[in-house]
């Protein structure tokens, strides 16, 4: 039905105080959690991704551990949807190196964010500008291009869905994420109704978490209904542990989560 990757962000409190190295991450997804395949962060490597020899000391230890690298999340590169044309193409630019790492990681995608200013409209318009120029660079070498919410209009389901109907490109998706809806202006947006507008677009879906109950369920999102909602819409690729609470460590985050959805999915069989 669908299987367990784990994203970097995680275990970014020990990434960031340098408790974990980058380049061990593949051996602690399977080692510490049992996760044969993750979802890289580019802040933890931000100054190798034309590093050529570093990449493949990476990719090496992950192969050797049987450890797949589907995709790379992209965030600090510029605006996609910049109202200035200079500074919209310097960002899309900014990301080819991006989709350079990945390719040579093996990855399937490069996630990125819609982020633009102004009116709701010309946000859409912008922002798919940007994604469908970044995707033409990517699609040559047979990689996605995939749009997580990720704040400002972006968190918005239809808004975001409507920037993926004017892209229009088989290579340019989403990636939903269970705990990152609002709208604009901050104000709630339904989490079921947005992933449902997000889900005939994803090559990737976020199990977002933050705080577990005593019978091991999510407080926020109800996974059972959220997991039915990614299913129904056919779709069969990976689900990303991403644990971001403070409520249990990181370690007890990640395995909670993928606790939750192997329960899940046994009983939606």
């Amino acid at each position: 039905m669908f299987r367990i990757s784990l994203a970097q962000w995680s275990l970014h409190k020990a990434l960031f105080a340098k408790e974990l190295d980058h380049l061990d991450f593949p051996k602690a997804a399977k080692e510490a959690y049992g996760i044969d395949a993750v979802e890289l962060v580019n802040a933890f490597f931000k100054d190798k991704a034309g590093d050529h020899a570093y990449l493949a000391e990476y990719r090496r230890r992950a192969s050797d551990l049987g450890v797949k690298t589907l995709l790379i999340m992209c965030d600090g590169e510029g605006a996609l949807g910049d109202a200035d044309e200079a500074k919209r193409t310097t960002a899309v630019e900014n990301h080819y190196k991006w989709a350079d790492a990945a390719k040579l990681l093996g990855c399937h995608s490069i996630r990125v964010n819609a982020q633009s200013s102004g009116e709701k409209g010309e946000q859409e318009r912008l922002a798919a500008d940007g994604l469908a120029r970044l995707t033409e660079y990517a699609a040559r070498m047979d990689l996605n291009v995939i749009v997580e919410n990720h704040g400002g209009w972006s968190s918005n389901g239809a808004w975001l869905a409507a920037v993926m109907r004017r892209v229009g490109h088989p290579r340019c998706g989403t990636l939903p994420d269970f705990g990152n809806f609002q709208n604009a202006e901050g104000g709630p947006y339904d989490r079921y109704q947005g992933t449902q507008d997000l889900m005939p677009f994803a090559k990737a879906v976020s199990a977002k978490s933050h705080e577990f109950d005593a019978a091991g369920n999510e407080v926020r999102s109800d996974y059972r209904r959220l997991m039915k909602i990614v299913l129904d819409a056919g779709y069969r690729g990976y689900v990303g542990v991403e644990y971001e609470g403070d409520k249990h460590s990181e370690g007890e985050g990640v395995k909670l989560t993928k606790g939750l959805l192997e329960r899940v999915r046994t009983e939606l069989v």
